[in-house]
């Protein structure tokens, strides 16, 4: 499903969008935190979307957290 995100420098400065569209995933994610469904964030913001990109947006943030290096520091008191 991840498929359905690319990143295309030439379109929104590389950020990742919904193949085929320039919808990014970021933009999705907003709407998502702010509490829309997906079915009201495809009738009133992306008609061209369907719920298997929502799905991919989500499972796209959920890949780069999962590939992040976290590195945790202690400092002395």
């Amino acid at each position: 499903m991840i498929d359905r995100i690319v990143v295309d420098p030439n379109i929104h400065f590389g950020k990742p969008c919904v193949a085929g569209t320039r919808i990014t995933v970021q933009s999705v994610l907003e709407l998502l935190d702010a509490g829309l469904s997906f079915n009201e964030i495809i009738q009133n913001y992306y008609p061209d979307l369907q719920i298997d990109d929502i799905r991919a947006c989500i499972r796209y943030a959920i890949a780069l957290v999962a590939a992040e290096d976290v590195r945790l520091t202690t400092t002395s008191a």
